[in-house]
């Protein structure tokens, strides 16, 4: 079956859709580009769908590569029988190719090679048939003795390790335990009496048994955790009428034939030494596979979810990086993101300089005109906010906001670091982070190493380039989403661009730096080794605020302003016309031409026109600014404070397999349950949500909570 039929069927869309996307995608033209500016082309595909298409390309081609291997090894064998080539063609995963070929698999010495070494494979092909005989075993036996099997024993075991193998090797057998495993089979697990866990972080599995088919993500990851601290031991358990069953349907002993014991035993060490073992590996891979997905897949929607929350625009923001003996780093950062002042400042133990850190915050606040105070959520955090809300006091048109601060200290050591804040030490440099993660998370996020930010579930536990993939990804589409100011952005965040990578990004810097802003995008062009197929790309996503051409400011790709121009003239409007009657004047056009008409007549299609018509009327809107805000403070609570019954807003800071945790402003995160959310209710990190207080553990640092909306 040709790809876009099985990627078609896999992700519910229509062939040719698939197969166009598949033609963009060979011509070398980037995911973000395809589904935002070929939507004609895909029928409009949106990214999440040509994302997966892409996932199923790349495996279907992957598997197709090692068909070929395996074709040309078994033919190499002289064992390629039509029967078994036209079953590798057919087979539609990569187990059941693997189940094909594991008989002609190049291994090393096996007990069974070593049996066929010295001539006993016909005495094996015997007891594989069930030869029925008047003979007795020592006749049968006899004449495959030698000096290297002198007795009868000895002929009849080499010939068991040869069945023994052939049972293991044979795919039906293979394929029917492991899908009677993955359904039936429990996970028994146990700690290892020797061990040492004294947070008893893994006494959930101390003594844990639980079905294959039912074990959630979460579990088998911290199973596998415990293993590899060799705190748990871990043994697949599946039942005899399964293991009996899924030999018997194959290899079923003759009670007539004198072999029949001696198949029963073969079957009984196949199990016990070959089958079962490579059964419970491949149970376990396939456990750890899924669970890997899925919390790549939770890791990817926080970060998409973090890296997309609204700026906080127009303020001066003091960061604060909190601590005791070596202080509070402070940094000013004006409304830009240009750093105004730095210091430090010892508030806390030892030093306890209170006094004198109130004085310093509150010149800051009169000195720089201050608004905003992005406290990072680290330790001493709550200290600080404690500080700060004293600070408030003294200066009521401040409020402060708590950041997640989770990568500030990898920024701050970095080479983009050093390059960027060159004359700030690197204690200071996190300080200028989290003031700057608030006015535009996504510009300075990006700088930071995805897997650094701390969102995601069992990260160091998962793989890893699978993982890197995932969040390159997310980060991509987040940048294309939002655009780009092409004038002031990083190196980091024009990296993510659609078809412009690291390189490239240097080089943009680059000409800035030497010529000046770009005054349209067209200019782009100058710079060296920006190509037509990379302007192609990246263009769209790239805005230039305030320069030569209006559109350049929106998500208006440049081969269609001629369009877009036209479209303007039938309205009646020019290019630099107030947009106070631009959409009036749109929506008047449409009403006496259908969409269809107006795209007809401008020669281009439907989907296209419709991106257009958003764009004229507001052009390069920051699709962030439609979700909530962060919450912004301007008093403290304490876990004193709380108390069953209260309803508080929060912010969701994490999202898992078992709830949600939530920022209510007390030092410790709130965690909602699963079992509290009601369902269908899609929460996200960022998300401003009201919750009840269910209970407090103020020993424990526990808060249970309740979503309420």
């Amino acid at each position: 079956m040709a790809y876009e039929q099985v990627i078609a069927q896999k992700i519910n869309v229509q062939p040719r859709q698939v197969a166009a996307t598949i033609e963009l995608l060979d011509a070398g033209n980037t995911l973000p580009f395809i589904a935002r500016y070929r939507k004609e082309v895909t029928g409009n595909l949106d990214e999440e769908q040509i994302r997966l298409l892409v996932e199923n390309l790349e495996n279907l081609r992957a598997l197709d590569e090692r068909r070929t291997t395996v074709l040309e090894s078994i033919e190499s064998q002289g064992k390629l029988v039509p029967e078994l080539h036209k079953q590798i063609l057919a087979a539609e995963t990569r187990t059941e190719l693997e189940d094909l070929y594991q008989p002609f698999k190049p291994r090393r010495r096996t007990r069974a090679s070593i049996a066929r070494e010295k001539g006993l494979e016909g005495l094996a092909q015997l007891i594989l048939a069930q030869t029925l005989t008047n003979q007795t075993l020592e006749q049968v036996a006899r004449p495959y003795l030698s000096s290297e099997v002198p007795s009868q024993d000895d002929a009849l075991a080499g010939a068991r390790d040869i069945v023994a193998e052939v049972i293991s090797d044979h795919p039906q057998v293979r394929q029917s335990l492991r899908e009677k495993a993955l359904k039936w089979g429990m996970l028994r697990t146990e700690k290892i009496s020797a061990a040492e866990d004294p947070r008893r972080v893994y006494e959930t599995y101390y003594q844990f048994e639980g079905r294959v088919e039912i074990l959630r993500p979460h579990q088998v990851l911290a199973i596998q955790r415990g293993e590899a601290e060799k705190v748990l031991r871990a043994v697949l358990l599946v039942s005899d009428r399964d293991t009996w069953g899924a030999i018997d349907a194959v290899f079923r002993p003759v009670r007539r034939s004198i072999f029949a014991d001696q198949l029963k035993l073969a079957a009984e060490d196949s199990l016990a030494r070959l089958l079962l073992p490579a059964i419970e590996r491949d149970v376990r891979r396939s456990l750890q596979e899924q669970a890997e997905q899925h919390a790549i897949r939770v890791f990817a929607d926080n970060l998409k979810a973090l890296l997309l929350q609204p700026p906080l625009v127009g303020h001066t923001v003091l960061g604060l990086d909190p601590g005791y003996r070596t202080g509070c780093k402070v940094a000013i950062v004006d409304p830009t993101g240009k750093v105004l002042d730095t210091g430090t400042i010892y508030p806390h133990e030892p030093q306890n300089q209170k006094a004198r850190s109130l004085d310093d915050l509150e010149k800051w606040v009169n000195q720089h005109g201050i608004s905003l105070v992005s406290i990072g959520n680290g330790t001493a955090s709550r200290e600080t906010e404690a500080l700060v809300a004293e600070l408030i006091e003294r200066c009521p048109g401040v409020r402060y906001v708590i950041a997640n601060e989770s990568g500030a200290s990898v920024y701050s050591a970095s080479p983009l670091a050093r390059a960027e804040l060159p004359n700030l030490d690197v204690s200071l440099r996190g300080a200028v982070s989290i003031a700057r993660r608030i006015q535009d998370p996504l510009a300075e996020l990006v700088k930071i190493d995805p897997k650094s930010i701390g969102v995601g579930l069992y990260q160091h536990d998962v793989d890893q380039p699978l993982l890197e993939k995932a969040l390159t990804g997310v980060v991509e589409s987040a940048v294309n989403r939002v655009g780009v100011d092409v004038n002031t952005a990083s190196p980091a965040l024009l990296t993510y661009v659609a078809g412009i990578g690291p390189k490239l990004a240097e080089k943009i810097v680059q000409y800035r730096d030497e010529n000046g802003p770009f005054r349209n995008r067209q200019a782009l062009k100058k710079v060296p080794t920006l190509g037509p197929k990379a302007f192609e790309q990246a263009a769209g996503f790239l805005r230039i605020r305030d320069g030569e051409h209006p559109f350049d400011a929106s998500a208006i790709h440049p081969e269609s302003y001629p369009a877009a121009e036209r479209l303007l003239e039938m309205a009646g409007l020019n290019l630099k016309g107030n947009l106070a009657g631009r959409s009036a004047a749109l929506e008047s056009l449409q009403k006496h031409y259908s969409i269809t008409h107006l795209a007809e007549a401008l020669n281009i299609g439907v989907l296209t026109l419709m991106d257009i018509l958003e764009q004229l009327i507001r052009p390069g809107r920051d699709p962030r600014l439609d979700l909530p805000v962060p919450i912004l403070r301007s008093d403290v609570l304490k876990m004193e404070d709380l108390a069953p019954g209260m309803e508080l807003k929060g912010t969701v800071r994490n999202v898992v397999d078992f709830g949600i945790f939530v920022d209510i402003g007390v030092k410790q995160d709130g965690l909602v349950h699963r079992s509290q959310i009601p369902g269908g209710t899609k929460l996200s990190v960022g998300d401003v949500i009201t919750v009840e207080i269910l209970k407090v553990e103020i020993d424990r640092g526990r808060i249970a909570l309740r979503y309420c909306s």
